[in-house]
């Protein structure tokens, strides 16, 4: 379903990742977890191109892009790539200036070219998914934080992607508004949504994701199994990293 084979991505002389190889199946929620700094932001924007990698290769479903240094790719082909991605940011990015449903309109009809009245049913259809239909009309600044993510992730499912990119999704949120969110996720991931998720949020991680992938200095330090990796790592940089989430997630709680 995806395949990324051998992603570097330089920002200037700061090599951010070092030849990273993952697959991720169709169907499968695989979580991206690692310190800050450890790369898993970037590599889940290199998978939608919002950050193109230096050289290596990008597959999801049909489409295939190779990067090499110095080697400018085609805007058309970038786009190839990012039709079959849908994307839910950090800080929702909601447009301040339209409704709940005419942000999930909003790329269908400008887009895609969706007539009006398919792209209105839809967005309904998916607000509705979200728990969000009754808010439909609300402006963003009405909405709590979990309100905003949720409708953004209604946006991100309107064109079908092959594949969902969230970017700590959590993590603008306090608890109680997380767990909306942690909840909408999870409903997805039961109905064979195939996910990618950057989190540092351990509840999210572990109560969706069947794969994780350990990213420390850009490099794959372990993958596999979620509940391997969560509850029997093998490396012992991973074995840290994991108790001091939930050392974190314990003091969130008390």
């Amino acid at each position: 379903m995806i395949g990324l084979d051998k992603i570097e991505k330089r920002f200037g002389d700061n090599l951010v990742l070092k030849g990273v190889t993952v697959s991720i199946e169709e169907g499968s929620v695989t979580a991206l977890v690692g310190p800050s700094g450890g790369g898993k932001s970037t590599l889940l924007r290199c998978i939608n191109l919002l950050e193109i990698p230096t050289s290596g290769t990008v597959r999801i479903g049909e489409e295939t892009l190779e990067f090499r240094p110095g080697i400018k790719v085609h805007a058309r082909d970038i786009q190839r790539i990012r039709l079959q991605t849908g994307m839910v940011f950090q800080n929702f990015q909601l447009f301040p200036h339209r409704t709940a449903i005419e942000n999930v309109m909003e790329g269908l009809v400008t887009v895609l070219r969706r007539p009006e009245a398919r792209a209105r049913e839809r967005a309904l259809a998916l607000l509705e998914k979200v728990g969000m239909a009754h808010k439909a009309d609300a402006w963003p600044a009405t909405l709590s934080g979990g309100q905003q993510q949720r409708v953004a992730i209604a946006r991100a499912l309107a064109p079908s992607p092959k594949v969902l990119l969230c970017d700590e999704p959590t993590s603008a949120l306090d608890p109680e508004l997380a767990q909306e969110v942690v909840e909408v996720l999870g409903q997805l991931a039961r109905e064979g949504t195939t996910m990618v998720m950057a989190t540092h949020d351990l509840r999210l991680a572990s109560k969706i994701a069947q794969e994780v992938v350990f990213l420390d200095a850009g490099v794959v330090v372990e993958k596999g199994p979620a509940s391997v990796v969560f509850d029997r790592p093998e490396r012992e940089r991973t074995k840290r990293f994991i108790a001091s989430l939930r050392q974190e997630e314990a003091q969130k709680g008390s």
